[in-house]
């Protein structure tokens, strides 16, 4: 006989019982003639349709978590309660890959007061604002409420599919202590409840402050599991900072803290800093008050970025945002530049701001925001100086009528190196390290002050080009490529690398920075795939244009 899977297949034919098999997203990928003696649905018209397709559309959100008792709807149009738990299997990753269980239709009165039960806890679910999640080792999420999409923007399935999918949305600044606690519990010898605060990524970027209340559920002979509630505390943090009107000030809040904290009376303009605060400026140690807020803020900040910070605090002062929070180089005392985070929140009495406070954040400590090879900015930071660029010019966009002001306009590139890859292969990947941090430089010796260049990943980077028309910034992005074609001489090697650049112009006028990106990036496509060098982005046809800018990079 050969050795094939045809025996299980016959048996399963033969079970008297529905066995079920779907892919990761639930399209039915096998059914044994028992579906069509229980539900009168065809079995071949069910294969590749969503399972969800039969499921009643109330329980379907319901059934995508995690629980096994919901409505399928037979042939005969009417709905019945039925059970199917299904067991996930795994690819090497660990990701799941297909679903396999056995459905059963709910007949006895005890399964029936299993369905009242089931409904009467998901009408709680409904009520409560946060997610409701359980996990167990080496499984990940055994259920999970329908809040997790818009809590956070991922669906039920992407959560799910993979075990390792919460460790790896947790900010990397939280993570450490987070997973401390989570591998505890995993290991717990006895049941507990236990608390923990974190910051989590969201589908869409954001960062979300999660409190998270959970408990670890120890039972002899079974896999440890913990059970939660997560719950948005993002605004709750944010209000944090009035802690800082109290008598005490700011004591409580720089417990622990690396930040400097700041209280603005704004009717004085006397500001109170903390030691942390000069630490991180330079300051002289002269006590903690700051007279003429203002005049001594301005001399702290470099005066290329002094109209773009300004531009952010007066934007929240006239309650155009519920915060502010601005990146700038601070002139430090001992005559060095030195990237800082400036955020905090305003106190308005009869519409008039009259008190502000927040911290001040040196980013080279801030590990996610810095680019530890190249000494660049991140992502994080050049995706808020896009966004504030590009609230800067939509604002002024909307008081001015005929032709933009050029100082608000500005550009975005987008750069991928040419023969990266093979680089690497050739002389190694610390040779190919060394190439990206010169990459680096002369980007930096490309562009102005007022302008940033970022490393966004591998050999991909990014540059914002301020107070620049399209013309500008495309004369700017040949300089950029013939820069980055001259070779390198990295220790023995000589090494040629060009690099393909998209360019998208705020004359498009996009509404976001996502937007701006994915045009920069579809540009840099063009430019890459048909050897163009520069490819500036067109609005009209959505597509890159060739600006004529062509760079010869000779192979190497």
């Amino acid at each position: 006989m050969p050795a094939d899977s045809t025996p299980s297949r016959q048996l399963l034919q033969l079970l008297p019982d529905v066995v079920v098999q779907t892919d990761a997203v639930w399209v039915v990928t096998y059914l044994n003639p028992a579906w069509y003696k229980l539900t009168g649905h065809s079995v071949d018209a069910a294969l590749g349709r969503s399972l969800l397709d039969f499921v009643h559309p109330d329980d379907a959100g319901s059934l995508r978590s995690g629980m096994p008792v919901f409505r399928l709807r037979f042939a005969d149009s009417t709905y019945r309660w039925v059970r199917l738990r299904l067991h996930p299997e795994s690819d090497a990753a660990d990701r799941v890959i297909s679903r396999q269980g056995v459905l059963i239709e709910l007949t006895e009165v005890t399964e029936q007061v299993l369905v009242e039960v089931r409904q009467r806890f998901l009408r709680l679910l409904e009520t409560i604002d946060g997610v409701v999640w359980e996990a167990e080792r080496g499984v990940g999420n055994t259920f999970l409420s329908p809040q997790v999409e818009r809590l956070f923007g991922f669906t039920v399935e992407e959560w799910r599919s993979d075990p390792g999918f919460w460790r790896a949305r947790v900010h990397p600044d939280d993570l450490p202590a987070a997973l401390v606690v989570d591998d505890a519990a995993y290991n717990a010898t006895r049941s507990y409840a236990y608390e923990m605060n974190y910051r989590l990524i969201a589908k869409s970027g954001k960062v979300v402050w999660v409190r998270d209340l959970c408990r670890a559920v120890v039972e002899a002979g079974q896999p440890n599991r913990m059970i939660g509630l997560m719950i948005d505390v993002t605004q709750q943090k944010n209000t944090e900072l009035k802690l800082l009107q109290s008598d005490n000030r700011y004591s409580l809040a720089t417990r622990g803290s690396n930040d400097g904290i700041w209280d603005w009376d704004l009717k004085k303009d006397v500001m109170h800093v903390s030691e942390r605060f000069r630490e991180i400026v330079g300051l002289a140690d002269s006590g903690d008050l700051l007279h003429d807020g203002w005049r001594c803020l301005e001399q702290l900040i470099d005066p290329d970025d002094r109209e773009r910070v300004q531009a952010a605090y007066r934007r929240h002062l006239s309650g155009n945002s519920p915060n502010f929070s601005v990146d700038f180089r601070a002139c430090h005392g001992a005559r060095r530049l030195v990237w800082v985070n400036w955020r905090g929140i305003a106190q308005f009495e009869n519409g008039i701001a009259v008190r502000m406070a927040g911290s001040l954040s040196d980013l080279a400590e801030r590990g996610g925001t810095y680019d530890a090879l190249t000494n660049l900015p991140g992502r994080p930071l050049f995706r808020d100086r896009l966004e504030h660029a590009i609230a800067l010019h939509r604002n002024a966009a909307s008081k001015v009528d005929g032709a933009q002001d050029v100082t608000t306009m500005f550009a975005v590139l987008l750069l991928d190196l040419n023969r990266f890859k093979a680089v690497n292969d050739t002389f190694g990947h610390h040779v190919g390290d060394q190439l990206l941090q010169q990459v680096a430089r002369r980007l930096e010796s490309c562009v102005r002050a007022v302008d940033l260049v970022a490393r966004m990943s591998g050999d991909e980077f990014n540059v914002l080009l301020e107070s620049i028309d399209q013309a500008g910034a495309t004369d700017r992005a040949r300089q950029i490529a013939a820069a980055l074609a001259a070779p390198y001489l990295i220790g023995t090697h000589t090494v040629i690398c060009g690099a393909s650049i998209g360019l998208i112009s705020s004359q498009a006028g996009l509404m976001t920075a996502d937007d701006y990106l994915r045009a920069a990036d579809a540009a840099m496509y063009q430019a890459k795939s048909r050897s163009l060098g520069v490819c500036v982005f067109s609005e009209n046809e959505n597509r890159g244009r060739e600006t004529g800018v062509r760079v010869a990079f000779p192979d190497g």
